[in-house]
Parts: C-alpha cells; structure tokens; sequence
C-alpha cells in the first residue's frame, strides 16, 4: 500500500467514472453474517448471474466483537475470505461498515457492552468516538489491503449509515469520514440517506458522494441530487422484512422493475436491497418501536430475486435482463435449483420441563439484591433466569417492573404464567399466601435497530414486586446459545409428560446432506438447534411458520433437532421443501 494510490472510483460531470471510464454501479445486497459460510460462494454466483458487477454488504460490530476486546474474524466472520470470493467472481465490492447498520439486526449492529454504559450513540460523545476508534483500528487494517486501488474488490465504502433520519452532530460524521482515510481508506466515500432535503442534510459530509434509501421516490431523489453529482441508489427496496405477529410483506415484479429500470433509464446507479436477504440464524433478529416493540422474524428472505434457500424467483430473471442491458460482457449462467431433503416427519420428544432445565445451569455471579439488566451481565440476546426467595401476602400479585421483554414465570415447580411488554406484567399467586422461590425466565424480543430507542437495555430494568414488597436477593442464570447438553442420542432421552414448556429432540435420519424447511405444529415459542448450530427464533405468531435448515447443517445419517421451548410444545417436526407463510401482503413504498 502506498501514499499515491488512487481511488478506483469517483465522479464528475454528474457522472461515475471507474479508472476514468463512465461506470454504473449495478449492485445487490448479500450480507455474509446471513448466510452460512460454505454457502457463500454459491450466492455469490447467483448475485453474479444475476447481472449484479457488485455486492454490497454491511459490517455488524456486535457480531465481531461480542465481548469487549475480543474481537473475532475466523468462521461465520471472516470477513476477508467473503471478500475474496466476491473478488474470484469479478464482483466488486460496496462495504458499509458502520458502525452503526440498522439492517434490522440486534442494536442496529452496536455492541450492547457499548451501548448498556454509553448515553451519547452515533454523536461525538468522547466515550463512545474512543469505543469506535478501537473498532475501526482493529477491521479497517483488516480491508484496507483488499481495495481497488490495490488490486482488491472494494470500490466505495459508506460512512454511518441513514444518519439523516437520526441525529445532526455533523462533528461525528467527520470524525468517522477521517478516521476512515487514516486508516487508509482511499476509495470513494457513500452517505446513504432517505428521500428528504432534511434527511439528505444532515446525513451529508463534505468528501462524500449522498446518496438515496428508496422504495419507489426515483423522482424526488432526482429533485435532491446535485447535478454535478451522478444518482445513486444505495437501497432500492425490492422487498420488505416481518415482524412476529404481523403480515408477511412481499412486492411485485412489476413494481420492483419499474423503479429499477426508471433509475436506470435516467443514467443512475443502484443496489437492490435485498438481492438475497438470507437468515438472521441464532438470536441475532433486531426489532423496531413504533408505539409497540415489533420484533423481527428469523427469516431475512425480504421477498429477493434470490430466495433464502437460494431458489431463484421470478424477480431474479427480471433483474438479470434488466442489469444485463448495462454490462459489456456475457452474464454468468443462470445456476441451478438448490436440492432439498424428501417430505418427512420425525417425533418430537420431551426430555427435560422447562423449569427444571433453568434451574440446572449455573449461577452466573453472586447473588444481587436487585435483578440485574442483560448487560449487567454481559448478555447480549441469550435469554436470562432471574430466581429468588420470597415471602407473599394473601391476595396478592407478582408484579415486574420495567419488563424488556416477555417473561415466563414459576413458582416453585409450578408455571405461573406468560406476561410480555406492553401489557400488564402482573400475575395473581396464591390467595392463601405463603413463601416459596420464584424463576423468571426473560427473553429479549429483539434489541431496536432504528430509531431514537437504539441500544435501549434489556432484562428487568425495575424490580419484581409481591403486593407492593419488593423482593430481593436475585441469583441469575445465563441461558446458553449452544445446544442443551444433556441432549443425547435416541436412546438415552427420557420420556417426560408434555405440560407447557421444556427442551425436546428429534431424529432425522439423511442419506445426502440437503436443504430443508423444518415446521413445528403445536409448537408456540421456541429456539430451535439443528445438529450444533442454533437455526434461530420458531414463533407460532407468524407470519413464518419455518426455519431454514441449510444443506451445511446436515449429517449423513442421524441428525439431532433440539427444542427449547417456553410455553408449549408439540409432538413432531415436520421437514419440506417450502417456507410457510401466513398473512400476506403486497407492498411498494
């Protein structure tokens, strides 16, 4: 690397220039931290085959560095190699690493180590600029050496992201812009804002080029950009993502192409948000706060050419004629249908009740006089059981204060009941009264990826009341996000009754590793295990009514399904070839 390289890209004119050639950007949105690592390659070529010249990707901090100081680039997040397949494919690269992404992903991408002591997020706070700094000290050397300028992939990298709609401390968009060319980012630097003057202002720094968020406003983005400043679309919506309990979003065809090719038509450049939007695998789903917590569903399929089991959909063809117009060279072939597993149904065993498997894992410190937050306890999203003794009068309720999010609650071996945020968190005990041990296991519905209430903490953020005494003297438990260990075989799982929640497990016999859909009927919340890897969030709410289970997840032979349920479970899973969805709506914005 040296001082004299030169940007790969840039503009003038109102026009972008690659190596001084007029150039359009004709890219698609793959996120690595989506997809299983032995399938990115085969995503890849589908966004190749697609038309697509470049992917885009964000860079989630929090799924790097989980734990202050410790920061991790090998497996799922070798950031490097995902880069290099893309390079191997002739894909170009747009990187937006942050630090803030939004993306619908826990905290918008903030660690909650940062977030759980930090007052002044995405601002020039010093605290929160030196938290940064770090970060970026330890992932930009990392893809510094693999821009264009060196012979690498990555042509534009965006500074913060949607900062417009946020806040207006010009001063920490700066820091990040120079942090970024210290560092030794020569490339060309992106904003990306939505289609308002404000959003626009206040989202800009000077050495930048803006560009628009949009789902159909082509016009009003034309209105807003300069015209020495070539058009950019940075997310064409081509699809939307689902919240637990509401509809399934999908977008036509027609409508997706009729922005893309009036954005192309008049000259612009454009990233198709999501090209293949993939899994929010383990519990990595965020939420969004608009009156109501409304949580993410494990499925990120966002309605994209390239489905989320990597089936090829008629926007996929749509877009790869429309692309295909642009570029100077044959497409790649259209890759074929991924294979999936036969139809099959395998029992659902019980092998532990719920409350007896919580109170089997270990106490995470000492006891507290008060219930402490998730990241008091260095819990990012792994659900926490909060236990203690205590005496209750006649007539009497358990109440929560400052619940985030839904709490399961036992007294003694017995289920008290469900209470969640947004609704009364009180549930009646015994009118005798008495004195016994009370277990709560709380369950974050998704730390808030936009907005105002971004790294908003977790857990019981009051306290827990019987009739108005407040109870103290609180020994937390951590639930692991690794599969039960007491799981075995077939043969060594305990027959138990079925009453409420609990850990269950299944065997499904393969002879060839494929792709498959894995429903639970009877089933209502649970984290679901394929073999070792935690597939992710099962909610019978929908509108996703199944998991997908990656051909890498696999074994030749028998393969274990785990279930840890917290209200309910059924009796079998059932694994096809299809997601099943309910409540479906079409959509364009």
């Amino acid at each position: 690397m040296t001082g004299s390289a030169r940007a790969t890209l840039g503009w003038s004119d109102g026009e972008l220039r690659k190596n001084g050639s007029p150039h359009r950007i004709l890219a698609g949105a793959v996120h690595y931290f989506r997809v299983h690592p032995a399938q990115w390659r085969d995503r890849l070529e589908r966004l190749a085959a697609m038309g697509a010249n470049t992917v885009d990707t964000y860079v989630p901090w929090n799924f790097h560095e989980g734990v202050e100081g410790r920061t991790v680039f090998s497996g799922d997040r070798d950031i490097v190699r995902y880069l290099e397949i893309a390079a191997s494919l002739g894909l170009d690269v747009y990187l937006r690493p942050g630090p803030y992404i939004c993306a619908e992903w826990s905290n918008g991408g903030l660690p909650a180590w940062l977030t759980g002591r930090t007052r002044g997020l995405r601002t020039s706070d010093a605290h929160y600029l030196r938290a940064v700094d770090t970060w970026f000290d330890e992932l930009i050397p990392k893809l510094a050496p693999l821009q264009g300028a060196h012979g690498g992939p990555i042509v534009a990298v965006q500074v913060e992201n949607e900062y417009g709609s946020y806040g207006s401390d010009t001063a920490y968009l700066e820091h990040l812009r120079d942090g970024l060319r210290a560092r030794g980012i020569v490339e060309m630097l992106t904003t990306a804002d939505g289609t308002t003057a404000h959003m626009q202002e206040h989202g800009a720094v000077p050495g930048a080029l803006p560009t628009f968020t949009l789902g159909t406003e082509v016009d009003r983005a034309r209105q807003l950009c300069r015209e020495d400043r070539p058009l950019m679309c940075s997310e064409l919506w081509g699809g939307w993502f689902d919240h637990w309990g509401d509809v399934h979003h999908v977008r036509s065809a027609d409508s997706l192409m009729e922005t893309m090719d009036d954005l192309l038509d008049g000259g612009g450049s454009v990233s198709l948000y999501m090209a293949h939007g993939g899994t929010n695998f383990g519990l990595w789903s965020g939420a969004n706060h608009e009156g109501r917590l409304q949580s993410t569903v494990t499925s990120y399929d966002s309605d994209a050419p390239i489905g989320e089991d990597g089936r090829l959909t008629e926007k996929f063809h749509r877009v790869r004629a429309s692309y295909g117009r642009y570029r100077n060279e044959p497409l790649p072939p259209v890759p074929e249908a991924p294979a999936f597993l036969p139809d099959s149904v395998a029992e659902l065993r019980p092998a532990a009740r719920l409350v007896d498997y919580l109170r089997g894992l270990p106490a995470a410190d000492p006891v507290r006089p008060v219930p402490a937050r998730f990241e008091d306890l260095a819990v990012e999203n792994a659900p926490v059981v909060y236990e203690a003794g205590f005496a209750y009068p006649p007539d009497s309720e358990v109440t929560i204060d400052g619940l985030h999010d839904r709490a399961v609650l036992f007294l003694d071996d017995q289920p008290l009941g469900i209470v969640q945020r947004g609704s009364e968190c009180a549930l009646p005990l015994p009118a005798a009264g008495g004195r016994g041990r009370l277990t709560i296991l709380v369950e974050s519905l998704g730390r808030i990826n936009y907005g105002p209430l971004v790294g908003e903490a977790k857990g019981i953020l009051g306290g827990v009341r019987a009739g108005n005494r407040i109870v103290h003297g609180w020994v937390h438990r951590i639930v692991p996000e690794e599969r039960p260990e007491f799981v075995g075989t077939e043969s060594d799982v305990p027959v138990l009754p079925r009453d409420g929640g609990g850990v269950s497990v299944a065997t499904v016999h393969v002879d060839t590793p494929a792709d498959a859909w894995l429903s639970f009927p009877g089933s209502g919340r649970a984290m679901v295990w394929l073999n070792d890897v935690l597939l992710g969030r099962y909610w019978d709410i929908g509108p996703t009514l199944s998991l997908y289970a990656p051909a890498p997840c696999w074994r030749a032979g028998a393969n274990a399904i785990t279930v840890l349920a917290t209200d309910r479970v059924g009796s079998e899973v059932r694994v096809g070839d299809r997601l099943r969805v309910d409540r479906i709506e079409s959509f364009a914005m």
